[in-house]
């Protein structure tokens, strides 16, 4: 039988679209079982509106077969077929849309909607066959029709033999070869996986002929191959079920199901929206960190749906990167989608989902810290490093919807508390929200630094993460509130002793002169410290660089050697200060003894490593001796 050729620029298109559309060429089967879902909501549409027809959905159904020995997958449905002339517009011309069409005349009136739209999806067939063959009948008809080709170089359409209404797509697939394993498709648990991955949620039974091995009968000990039908899909997706017909146990088990964490969720969101733009969405937020959740492997992103059809297994667009730990699941039935059905086109219905998204889930943080604090602070154990980076990241775009839900420790409370809670008790004189940094609770305690501000009865928050601090400056001020680091060089405390400390520094100038001498520019300057009572020295900064974000940035792989301007702090109300003076006064070898000896304690107590070790002991055996 002679071919009709494709037309030439569909001939070009069924090139491009086998070697390059599709990334991915298990796809091959979503599209099928979705024209196939196409051609039985089509049915569905004709006894809306036809009084002669009844559409009893138990009896209408896709079939999944395989004949390995002749190497075939056919794909059945019991739709409504298609005429002779359906098939050369449909099949002849590619990217001409029998579905979309169909769409276009016919407007969904009870949830039902046509998935194919673009006509291309089943001629990616031609992946894995070397042969595809259509047969089918239409509704009311009494003829039935083959279309066949080998690809690019058209098809046959011919007359055949077909007793129900519908259509068989038989796969005549590919011999294997280096690259590529095609008997994958001919196995049962390879087409199961596809199945469940990408078609679980389409509405009507997805059959299959499933070998099991199950006993003999009358024994025990023997067992035989028993092939039975069974339905493959779950057809109903629990997004689209009421929200009161569902239980907590239903969402986890849909959790574990999906593969979403090992562990189960803390909380989850049921999404359902009406309007502009139509999608539902079931969100969780996990219990515990993954384990590569730090790492480059982690991929963030939810499963993105089209009617109940995956389309993408993590659509990163939909998620900020500081919400990247929500997991879960969203369908549209709105989206735009482009040529391959794969990859989402940046439009304004994606954006407006993901903005709503990023919004609902920042409500429900809201709503657990405040309502369910416990909950709320084992979320943030897990994730609340995640939210600070949000803050210092995109030059603090983010700042204003994350800061109320950041948390820190508390130097009175002993525990978290939210910068909120802070600021509410802050007393009316105090003009700072005070912090202080280390590497643990218990180190930030025995700061030096932390003596006059604990003094005057304020509270300190202790900030124990690399990224704290950078989030704590990224956002400036909290409620008029700025923060302040109990180690900058201006507390911000009105001192009773401003004058007499004047007097201190004028007559202890040349002292500190001397000791800055014999230290160069490993400090800035060394002055007589306002904020120590019982501790002899410690360290400051000078400058927006403090101590502690030098220590991070040094630890970074691009390095670029930033200092914070240190300055020596002398509690000259210590008997430490007592042998500095009789030093200076009487022996300039011991004042620079005794310099290098405090600077080195300074560093210790800041957790800065010494640069000579060696050095340091055998100053601190010259004091010994």
């Amino acid at each position: 039988m002679e071919k009709t050729p494709f037309k030439a620029e569909s001939k070009r298109m069924l090139e491009m679209m086998i070697d390059s559309i599709y990334s991915n060429r298990e796809i091959f089967l979503r599209e099928l079982i979705s024209n196939a879902s196409d051609a039985i909501d089509k049915l569905y549409y004709r006894a809306l509106t036809d009084e002669t027809l009844t559409f009893d959905k138990d009896k209408y159904y896709i079939k999944i077969s395989v004949d390995k020995d002749n190497r075939t997958l056919v794909v059945k449905d019991t739709g409504i077929g298609m005429t002779k002339e359906e098939l050369e517009s449909n099949l002849g011309v590619i990217a001409k849309s029998g579905s979309l069409a169909f769409k276009a005349e016919n407007e969904a009136t009870d949830g039902h909607d046509i998935i194919g739209q673009f006509g291309v999806g089943f001629y990616s067939s031609f992946m894995v066959a070397d042969v595809v063959t259509v047969v089918t009948k239409a509704l009311d008809s009494d003829s039935a029709y083959k279309w066949e080709s080998s690809g690019v170089d058209g098809y046959t359409i011919a007359p055949t033999e077909k007793i129900e209404t519908g259509t068989e797509i038989r796969l005549k697939l590919k011999e294997n070869t280096d690259d590529d394993n095609y008997n994958d498709y001919l196995e049962e648990y390879r087409l199961r996986s596809i199945i469940k991955k990408y078609s679980d949620f389409i509405r009507y039974p997805i059959k299959m002929d499933v070998t099991e091995q199950k006993p003999k009968e009358g024994s025990e000990d023997e067992f035989e191959q028993v092939s039975e039908e069974q339905t493959i899909n779950s057809m109903v997706p629990i997004w689209r079920k009421n929200k009161n017909e569902l239980t907590d146990e239903d969402y986890e088990n849909f959790y574990m199901e999906k593969h979403y964490g090992f562990d189960k969720p803390l909380q989850h969101l049921h999404i359902s929206v009406d309007g502009m733009v139509r999608y539902n969405a079931i969100l969780y937020i996990p219990e515990q960190t993954p384990f590569d959740y730090y790492t480059k492997e982690y991929e963030k992103g939810l499963e993105l749906y089209s009617n109940g059809v995956l389309i993408m297994s993590k659509s990163p667009d939909l998620l900020p990167d500081y919400y990247s730990f929500v997991k879960g699941m969203v369908d549209s039935e709105d989206l735009s989608l482009n040529i391959s059905r794969e990859i989402l086109q940046q439009d304004k219905q994606l954006k407006f989902i993901a903005k709503n998204i990023k919004n609902k889930i920042t409500k429900e943080l809201q709503r657990m810290l405040e309502n369910e604090r416990e909950k709320y602070e084992k979320f943030y154990n897990a994730f609340g490093t995640q939210l600070k980076y949000g803050v210092y990241s995109d030059y603090g775009m983010n700042k204003e919807d994350l800061q109320d839900l950041l948390m820190f420790y508390s130097s009175k409370e002993k525990k978290l508390v939210t910068l909120d809670e802070y600021v509410s008790k802050m007393p009316e004189e105090q003009k700072f929200i005070y912090y202080a940094t280390g590497g643990s609770y218990d180190r930030i305690e025995k700061l030096p630094q932390t003596e006059m501000v604990s003094d005057k009865g304020y509270e300190i928050l202790y900030l124990t993460e690399d990224v704290d601090e950078f989030a704590i400056k990224m956002l400036v001020n909290y409620k008029e509130k700025e923060f302040k680091s109990v180690s900058a060089g201006d507390l911000g405390i009105d001192d009773e002793k401003k004058e007499q400390s004047e007097a201190e520094e004028n007559e202890n100038k040349v002292l500190f002169g001397a000791m800055k001498e014999v230290l160069g520019d490993k400090v800035k300057d060394v002055r007589i410290s306002k904020r120590l009572k019982n501790h002899p020295v410690c360290l400051t900064a000078d400058g927006e660089v403090t101590i502690e974000m030098e220590k991070v940035l040094s630890q970074m792989p691009n390095n670029q050697n930033v200092k914070a301007d240190k300055v020596l702090e002398i509690n000259i109300n210590h008997d430490v200060y007592k042998s500095l003076k009789d030093a200076f006064e009487n022996d300039k070898e011991k004042l620079n003894l005794y310099t290098n000896l405090l600077y080195n304690q300074a560093l210790l107590i800041e957790g800065l490593p010494v640069k000579d070790p060696v050095e340091f002991t055998n100053d601190i055996c010259k004091i010994m001796v």
